[in-house]
C-alpha cells in the first residue's frame, strides 16, 4: 500500500491547520492505529503518537467516574504542555481526531474546526465505498 493510498483522508485533516497556530493533526483508532495524518507530520511520528494517544484516550473514558456521574459519555482531553497543546476528541465510532498546537492558539477556534471536520469524517468514515463495473471498490460516495 502507498502512502497516498494509505491517507487518503489526510487532505481533510490539513483543514483544520488553518487555524493560526495548529501544527499537526491525526486520525486514530480506539487501537491505536493510524487512520490519516495531516501533511507536515511524517507517517512514522504519527503512527507512533496514534498509539500514545489511543491509551489517553482510554484513560480519559475510564475516569467518567470522577465526575460523579461512571455513564458520562467522553467527549474531548485536552493536554497542556508548557508550549502547547494536544486536543482529542471523538470522531466518530471507534475514531479519534487529535491536533496539536502552539500555546497562542485560539483555543475556541481550534475547537470549532475540529468539530466541523468531525461532522464531516463521520460522512466519510460511515460511507460505503462505490463498486466500480468490474466490482473494485473506488472510495466513497460524493
Amino acid at each position: 500500500m502507498t502512502e497516498s493510498t494509505a491517507n487518503e483522508l489526510g487532505w481533510m485533516l490539513d483543514e483544520v491547520l488553518r487555524v493560526p497556530h495548529a501544527r499537526h493533526a491525526i486520525l486514530l483508532s480506539a487501537d491505536g492505529m493510524l487512520r490519516a495524518h495531516s501533511a507536515d507530520i511524517d507517517r512514522d511520528d504519527a503512527e507512533r503518537l496514534a498509539a500514545g494517544l489511543s491509551g489517553v484516550q482510554s484513560i480519559s473514558r475510564s475516569t467518567a467516574e470522577f465526575c460523579d456521574r461512571p455513564d458520562t459519555p467522553w467527549r474531548q482531553t485536552l493536554i497542556e504542555f508548557a508550549h502547547g497543546y494536544v486536543f482529542l476528541v471523538a470522531a466518530g465510532t471507534g475514531a479519534y481526531l487529535a491536533v496539536s498546537t502552539s500555546d497562542r492558539v485560539d483555543m475556541e477556534a481550534v475547537t470549532y474546526r475540529m468539530h466541523k471536520l468531525v461532522d464531516r469524517l463521520g460522512r466519510e468514515l460511515t460511507s460505503p465505498a462505490r463498486q466500480d463495473a468490474g466490482g473494485q471498490r473506488t472510495g466513497s460516495p460524493a
